[in-house]
């Protein structure tokens, strides 16, 4: 009988059941949109019920493919730091509240003076960020006090889903990370950070690695979703880490770019080595005794879907790239600042905004377009060049991502990047990693890089075009000197909102 494994994949904007046997054939896929709420300026959330809605609805839908006695596993991944507030019944207390929620950036400075900044960046292994969940957890301690007394649990997305599917309050220490409160170099919660932030422990859930069983289908869920009763369910990982896996990246000196709704640069490394200055998010790996370093741009192909809804809502993106393919590097003197819902690496400023820079009478619409597409290549060596400064020095690097949909936008990062480019046998990023690292925790394949080895391969290659290298890195360099000029003005500006 047929083995098979489910990656489920909780992402900002629908959650995804994915099917996969043990040679990584992607047997079904099925996903169900959320809907995302802004309601003030900063704020980002969305309704927990949603997801759970979603995802029982695409794991029915793909159970009638497979049968659901020859699922083996199931993995979860999904958007990170969300923080989800439960109560001791289980139901949910507010909306959850986003990765790209900013509105904790009082809470981030308080404890930061509290603890010290270097002190902070060895201990959580970052800058304390608006984005993480705990300073969103300060935040509803201080601000909702009659949803504070009524806390439980705190968990992540994913792990919201695992409760659903399980009852078991668990995360595990990659996505776990994220909440800003663990001694990442020890795979622990801290018990320094969480008193600072004046967190109870007790709405912590339980820690694992992401490839160990840590919880198992019940019955209320079996009825919703299909599922067998008693089907194992890993610890999975975030959509950074659990994309990783899906890329292939196993190994130090190993990069992904995955150019997304947000930008993200990542490795790994076998050695807990936090960047000295917080610029890096360095959390504990999805395979045991590693560590990731992740470089993240809040608003990244997100910036030019901005661009093409408010700008060229009229134009097909064919037609959009057609028109950039015919534009110089460098955009005639234009440069774009992708900072449209504040930034993360390697500036961590909630109040950095977008601008254009350089504008004159002859820039036409290409022109604009054609600088979103760069500025995001830019914020994306920044990262880029962030993990070299830690000693991570690839010869090439997997990218994924809705930006590399568009040929001209590839070649664009390629020779921005200075490096070739590919992509691997599967567009399924965090879902697909999800799954991988099931068959690893039902015992199927040994370990994380001997499964990847069995279903990962490369597709094909971009390469970096001579005669842009220095042109780019003349344009680099003065896109380097943009965020620090208008810091000031945008700080000022955030304040009129």
């Amino acid at each position: 009988m047929t083995q098979y494994f489910i990656g489920i994949d909780v992402s900002t904007t629908a959650s995804k059941a994915l099917v996969i046997d043990a040679e990584g054939n992607i047997i079904a896929t099925k996903s169900y949109p959320h809907a995302l709420s802004t309601p003030q300026p900063l704020w980002s959330e969305q309704d927990p019920h949603e997801w759970w809605d979603a995802t029982s609805h695409a794991l029915r839908d793909v159970l009638e493919i497979v049968p659901a006695d020859q699922i083996v596993a199931i993995g979860l991944t999904g958007q990170m730091h969300g923080l989800t507030a439960l109560d001791a019944h289980g139901d949910i207390l507010r909306p959850a509240i986003l990765w790209n929620d900013q509105r904790s950036g009082a809470q981030c400075n308080a404890v930061t003076e509290k603890i010290g900044d270097k002190r902070l960046y060895q201990i959580v292994g970052t800058r304390m960020l608006p984005g993480f969940t705990g300073p969103k957890m300060r935040w509803v301690i201080e601000n909702e006090p009659e949803v504070a007394q009524k806390i439980s649990k705190v968990l992540l997305p994913k792990d919201y889903i695992r409760y659903r599917l399980s009852g078991a309050h668990v995360t595990d220490v990659a996505d776990g990370s994220g909440y800003g409160l663990m001694d990442v170099g020890n795979r622990t919660w801290s018990q320094e950070v969480l008193a600072a932030f004046e967190i109870p422990a007790s709405w912590m859930p339980d820690l694992c690695e992401s490839s160990e069983i840590c919880a198992y289908v019940n019955e209320v869920s079996a009825a919703a979703t299909g599922l067998k009763v008693g089907t194992p369910i890993v610890g999975g990982a975030g959509d950074q880490p659990a994309g990783g896996i899906g890329s292939g990246i196993v190994a130090p000196g190993q990069v992904s770019l995955t150019i997304g709704t947000s930008g993200v640069a990542y490795a790994l490394n076998n050695h807990y080595s936090p960047e000295p200055e917080g610029r890096l998010h360095t959390f504990c790996g999805p395979i045991p005794g590693t560590w990731f370093h992740m470089g993240v741009m809040l608003s990244a192909a997100g910036s030019f879907r901005w661009f093409k809804d408010e700008f060229a809502s009229g134009m097909t993106y064919d037609q959009i790239n057609a028109a950039v393919e015919k534009i110089k590097r460098g955009s005639e003197g234009l440069l774009f600042a992708p900072y449209l819902t504040g930034e993360r690496n390697p500036h961590p400023d909630p109040y950095a905004r977008g601008a254009f820079v350089g504008l004159t009478i002859r820039h036409t619409l290409p022109h604009l377009a054609r600088a979103v597409m760069e500025g995001v290549a830019y914020g994306m060596r920044d990262n880029l060049e962030l993990l070299r400064a830690q000693g991570i020095q690839p010869i090439d690097a997997v990218v994924s991502g809705g930006a590399i949909n568009s040929s001209v936008w590839r070649q664009m990062i390629t020779d921005i990047m200075q490096m070739p480019l590919y992509t691997v046998n599967t567009t399924e990023g965090a879902a697909f990693g999800a799954a991988v690292l099931s068959t690893v925790g039902s015992g199927v394949w040994s370990d994380v890089a001997t499964a990847c080895q069995a279903m990962v391969r490369k597709v094909d290659e971009t390469r970096p075009n001579s005669d842009s290298l220095v042109d780019y890195d003349r344009f680099y360099k003065i896109f380097g000197d943009v965020y620090p000029s208008l810091q000031s003005i945008s700080a000022d500006l955030s304040f009129l909102e």
